[in-house]
């Protein structure tokens, strides 16, 4: 098994011939149908259980190649998404203090190395099951995230980043030419991943008009995401069997807009060649803001 273990700048790109050979299955994912109007869903912080969604969604089946021949040439800046071998000291993922503690630290570390960030900011940790109501979160039970989408946009990155650093400190670092980089890290808490694993598209593959600004209602306030409609040059992978000792680095937002990956659609599918006895999968995702200062 080939994974790497540290960023890679975005050079020695195999062709697209190359790429499509890689071995893929058949698997559907669910995109989003475009309208003629601004789509919106209820969060589960909203309705307290699975979001309530208001627009259309249409499912397509694609190939997935599985990225792990790839691995070495990955980045964060082309693909968008890259897979490392890192495996984790803590124990006990289900254990919110160990998290927030040394998981967070090691989180930490790992973006400073990979993006050469001088800060990083962690602000969330969500845990996933695709078995019974989901996995328990301070918040509440989650399951996968079964919609292709980008966890930010183009307006709602910036918020986020004067959302947790203050209007201040957000226009210092624009000022100062400061890159932000918002990636989550996602890890099996338990693997091998033998259903409900994470498809990626390649950034570089999707057109930006794909990208549907989508409104997430909260309790007290009103995000955006990304949802994705299908296009046939969309190009999708997949790492086959993850286990706890592997991170998937996904690029939700970039603050440089200079055609490099700057949004990353994911979503979870069904595992077509899944055992029938297959173990729920279990995950944690941790959201971070990579701050990159001169």
């Amino acid at each position: 098994m080939s994974v790497q273990t540290a960023h890679r700048p975005a050079t020695s790109t195999p062709g697209l011939s190359t790429r499509a050979s890689i071995a893929a299955i058949e698997a559907t994912l669910t995109f989003i149908t475009p309208s003629d109007t601004k789509p919106s869903f209820h969060s589960s912080a909203l309705t307290g259980g699975a979001p309530r969604v208001l627009f259309e969604t249409e499912r397509h089946t694609v190939p997935i190649h599985d990225m792990r021949p790839l691995a070495g040439t990955l980045s964060l800046d082309r693909e968008g998404f890259e897979l490392l071998r890192r495996p984790t000291a803590v124990e006990d993922l289900y254990d919110d203090e160990a998290v927030e503690t040394r998981y967070y630290a090691e989180v930490e570390a790992l973006l400073k190395e990979a993006l050469g960030a001088t800060r990083v900011v962690i602000f969330d940790a969500t845990r996933r099951s695709d078995a019974g109501p989901g996995a328990p979160n301070r918040d509440g039970a989650r399951g996968p995230a079964g919609r292709v989408h980008v966890d930010y946009t183009e307006k709602s990155g910036p918020q986020r980043l004067r959302d947790l650093l203050g209007e201040a400190e957000a226009a210092r670092l624009a000022a100062s030419g400061a890159r932000i980089v918002q990636v989550n890290a996602w890890r099996p808490i338990r693997g091998p991943v033998e259903r409900s694993p994470l498809a990626l598209a390649d950034a570089s593959s999707v057109r930006p008009e794909d990208l549907i600004a989508t409104d997430q209602v909260f309790p007290n306030r009103v995000g955006e995401i990304y949802h994705l409609a299908h296009e046939t040059g969309q190009r999708w992978y997949y790492a086959p069997w993850m286990t706890a000792d592997e991170v998937l680095l996904i690029k939700g937002w970039d603050s440089l807009d200079d055609g490099r990956a700057r949004f990353t659609p994911h979503s979870a599918f069904e595992q077509p060649d899944a055992p029938a006895d297959a173990a729920p999968r279990e995950s944690i995702e941790v959201r971070t803001l990579a701050i990159i200062e001169d």
